[in-house]
């Protein structure tokens, strides 16, 4: 007897059988008596009503101004809440993954080991409120694809690929004992080592092809790194100038890891638009910077966090003695920066276990920023650093539907930011709520169960 013939299902189809992890049409949503804050400026439309639609804001209307919409949708009245952008953290390492209490062990995992423990630090980003990261090197496309098309929570990633090094710079973490020939595009953890201009193009060029959005070098010495020191100079200028014109000419931009007023204005010299840590950053380079339209990404969470007694084993001794004096100088270069105008955006940079002091940045800048400022680094400006200005940043008609539902005004204390348990009530991404503490709202499991 010949078998039966198989046949899907009514209820089947073909692109849910290829792609089950396809998430199902946002719910519209109308929020009733928010308190929305607009962090251009901080003002509060009190008492409006926010509705969204297939993964975007459509209306914002004050109180008394009719809401219309011919489909179904779900009312909330959130009684006073206040509606936040969703957050960005504009330097953080996927790549360094959870599971030791060794930095270097951390560098050496298996290329799957941190494949399959990434999504599980995507999520707990979501969490805390960041909905859009930029990772400074290390995250590939197929993690940025993975979280774009919901096969992990995830938050929206711009990602740089592997960060560029040179020969002994800070990113090569060969020991002085290993002399084996390390060029070419190497691959080194985080890294490429690239030397001279040939190289430099090449593999600049190559990130983009990969799928980087900007790229990343290390321009001078790191905290992390275990030879060298914070002064020292990587890349001539020659280097620099052929990676900083691959990515004007791909209509991107090119960052650099740097510490010193040498080192920084090294890069800017040559066509560099981003400057992240920057701790010792002095008067001439910030009016540099300034003048130039440099955007500066302060990273302050993982100098405190290395220096907590837990993690005395995580980093060598000769990074902790670089520790010492970059927090505090951090905080100066962060005053110094703001007045003079230099446009700031919110990192971390944080490492393997300190992951979760993302939210403590807000604690900290909080010596050197106002809330106001804060939030924008974390939102306004953080968006016009990737030219999605025009669609990510604020809670406003046309916007991407990013935003947090919190239980007391950051404006007021930007403390709230930093304790996330207590006052993040929900998470959306898209228009889709990602994450939740509150009993009005329930994360919907991506697949239907079958109730008999």
């Amino acid at each position: 007897m010949a078998a039966p013939a198989f046949q899907f299902e009514k209820t089947d189809s073909l692109e849910r059988i290829i792609t089950p992890w396809k998430q199902p049409p946002q719910t519209t949503y109308v929020f009733t008596n928010a308190n929305v804050i607009d962090p251009r400026d901080g003002s509060i439309m009190r008492n409006a009503t926010l509705r969204m639609s297939g993964g975007f804001v459509e209306g914002l209307h004050p109180p008394g101004e009719a809401v219309t919409g011919d489909e179904e949708y779900e009312t909330i009245d959130l009684q006073g809440k206040y509606i936040l952008p969703g957050l960005w953290d504009c330097h953080v390492h996927l790549v360094a993954v959870q599971g030791s209490h060794s930095l270097d062990e951390i560098l050496d995992y298996p290329s799957v080991t941190v494949s399959l423990r990434q999504p599980e630090i995507g999520q707990a980003m979501l969490d805390r409120g960041f909905t859009t990261v930029r990772d400074c090197g290390g995250a590939l496309l197929p993690l940025k694809t993975a979280f774009q098309e919901g096969v992990h929570p995830g938050p929206r990633l711009f990602i740089a690929g592997r960060q560029l090094t040179q020969s002994g710079g800070s990113g090569d973490h060969r020991s002085q004992s290993d002399d084996r020939i390390c060029c070419a595009g190497a691959v080194q953890a985080p890294c490429r080592t690239v030397d001279g201009v040939p190289e430099c193009l090449k593999f600049a060029r190559g990130e983009l092809r990969l799928g980087a959005d900007f790229v990343k070098i290390m321009a001078g010495g790191a905290v992390s790194s275990p030879v060298g020191n914070l002064t020292d100079i990587d890349f001539t200028e020659e280097e620099i100038r052929a990676i900083t014109t691959v990515t004007k000419n791909a209509g991107t931009f090119t960052t650099a890891h740097a510490y010193t007023p040498a080192v920084i204005q090294h890069a800017i010299r040559c066509g560099v638009l981003g400057i992240e840590h920057g701790n010792f950053l002095d008067q001439t380079t910030a009016e540099m910077m300034a003048e130039k339209g440099v955007f500066y990404t302060p990273t302050l969470a993982a100098y405190a966090a290395g220096q907590m007694p837990e993690f005395g084993s995580f980093i060598s001794e000769a990074s902790k003695l670089k520790l010492k004096s970059t927090l505090e100088s951090g905080i100066e270069a962060i005053k110094i920066a703001k007045a003079v105008g230099v446009k700031m955006c919110f990192g971390t940079d944080l490492l393997g276990p300190m992951h979760f002091a993302q939210t403590k940045e807000f604690v900290i800048r909080s010596s050197a920023q106002t809330p106001l400022e804060i939030i924008q680094s974390a939102t306004v400006n953080a968006a016009q650093m990737m030219k999605r200005e025009d669609s990510l940043g604020r809670v406003a008609p046309g916007f991407v539907a990013d935003l947090l539902i919190l239980n007391a005004n950051p404006l007021d204390d930007i403390t709230v930011l930093g304790r996330p348990d207590e006052h993040l009530l929900a998470v959306f991404k898209e228009g889709r709520l990602m994450s939740s503490r509150w009993s009005r709202l329930s994360v919907r499991t991506r697949r239907p169960q079958n109730i008999l």
